[in-house]
């Protein structure tokens, strides 16, 4: 589990994550009625903060809530909670609901004012164990509700999906919708299939990665690159799966359901791909420095 940083920022104010409060009236708190965005950072600068922020938007407006602030705002406010942590490398959480009422009532107040909270939490590093043996997952029943497009707080079915990974052992769960792949409990899934990298095509049961976007630009300098559905057949007979998310950024899974994944290791097109993502972020690094 990533350890919780110190500071956090709660509705303009800086302040210790020990004595950061909200309402329990507040709707994220009853109705998980808000949005939220991981943002990855790399020796103290943000990984693809305007992509981030612009899913954000994104969710904010299908929701109905008006973002709070512009961009310039949002990466001010989330550069000056880096610093506070020290900066390094680290997961800042955003998370922004439609705020605090008198009462309990679904329906959707008028003249509230959003609650926006954020926090850092410490990377987890990349593991040896994961570059050499992989990871594994199982598949499930995407029980999901059908706007995971939007990035909602709503996390309660994924929370069960991923328990129910856990409980077979397994370090993620591959969902499946009408015989189809969607993604991950908690990432995006890519499949090479004869030599050919495919991932399911952008809709309302998939929330559109800002690591996948990255994975699919440098892949398609590595090997053929396919957007298309694939099937639960064709999953469970891949050459290689590849899992990516923010704080994972693009990992390699070699058992599924109990069954090597290809040779059950690794496999060459992961290797390559991730030393690509690593070549991207040192040169992301020494873009800021410089």
């Amino acid at each position: 589990m990533a350890e919780p940083l110190p500071h956090c920022y709660l509705d303009g104010v800086y302040q210790p994550l020990s004595e950061a409060r909200i309402s329990p009236l507040d709707r994220g708190f009853l109705f998980a009625d808000s949005v939220y965005e991981v943002v990855p950072v790399f020796t103290g600068r943000m990984f693809r903060c305007e992509q981030h922020l612009v899913r954000l938007d994104h969710s904010l407006a299908a929701i109905g809530i008006a973002n709070p602030h512009s961009l310039p705002e949002w990466q001010g406010l989330l550069e000056e909670l880096i610093r506070r942590n020290g900066s390094g490398d680290m997961n800042v959480y955003l998370q922004v609901t439609r705020g605090t009422e008198t009462g309990r009532d679904h329906r959707v107040p008028q003249h509230v004012t959003p609650t926006i909270f954020a926090m850092a939490m410490r990377a987890l590093p990349f593991s040896a164990a994961t570059q050499t043996q992989g990871l594994s997952a199982i598949t499930v029943d995407d029980i999901r509700w059908s706007r995971c497009d939007i990035k909602s707080t709503a996390l309660l079915a994924n929370v069960m999906l991923r328990e129910q990974a856990a409980q077979a052992q397994a370090d993620e769960a591959l969902l499946i919708r009408d015989g189809q792949l969607s993604e991950g409990s908690s990432s995006n899934v890519f499949v090479v299939i004869d030599g050919e990298l495919c991932t399911p095509p952008l809709d309302r049961r998939i929330l559109p990665g800002t690591t996948r976007e990255v994975v699919l630009d440098l892949a398609r300098t590595l090997l053929p690159v396919n957007i298309r559905p694939v099937s639960v057949e064709e999953l469970q007979g891949a050459q290689e799966i590849w899992i990516s998310s923010a704080s994972r950024n693009v990992v390699p899974v070699t058992r599924l359901n109990g069954v090597p994944v290809g040779s059950g290791s690794p496999g060459p097109h992961w290797q390559a791909m991730h030393q690509s993502f690593e070549r991207h972020l040192r040169l992301l690094v020494a873009d800021a420095d410089s």
